[in-house]
């Protein structure tokens, strides 16, 4: 298979992971970051980009710093209708975005866990979209879920390789 349709197969395979979980339990399990999360892991396969450590850890870390952020600053705010222009609500939830991002870079730069997307789930967060603790634990548990999906299709993929050398043989 050509590498854009095996990029694109992949990226497709990891989401409907997580739809499925979604769907069947009711759960917010699909959330913006997780489609770029997806494409990193189905188009950098097994480098360090890839790492399990800092996918789970990059979003960890945005969760956390989002959560800290929205907490400190915009607490029973939400970004699911704007608020008016020049409102407190407004610079609450504009403050609350631009900390959060500032303790997520600055925490996977510190910590080694790199992973961009993980800026928009610090976002998600910090905006009040996916704002709770239990919100917050179900996005990395949906992380993880992701990463494990992605090590399953990697092993199956070898194995298949492995297999169709041994057939040619």
């Amino acid at each position: 298979m050509d590498d854009r349709a095996g990029t694109t197969l992949h990226t497709g395979l990891l989401i409907l992971t997580t739809a499925v979980i979604a769907w069947i339990s009711g759960l917010p399990m699909l959330f913006p970051s997780l489609g770029p999360s997806a494409f990193v892991l189905a188009l950098f396969q097994d480098s360090d980009a890839t790492s399990p450590r800092r996918v789970i850890g990059g979003h960890a870390i945005g969760v956390a710093a989002g959560l800290l952020a929205y907490h400190l600053l915009a607490t029973g705010v939400s970004m699911t209708s704007s608020p008016p222009p020049g409102s407190i609500e407004g610079l609450r939830l504009a403050g609350s975005a631009v900390l959060a991002t500032m303790l997520t870079a600055g925490g996977m730069l510190a910590t080694d866990t790199r992973h961009p997307p993980a800026c928009a789930t610090t976002l998600i967060v910090s905006l009040g979209l996916l704002s709770t603790v239990f919100e917050g634990v179900l996005i990395a548990l949906t992380v993880v879920v992701l990463v494990v999906a992605h090590q399953l299709l990697l092993a199956t993929e070898r194995a298949g390789a492995r297999y169709e050398k041994r057939l040619r043989s």
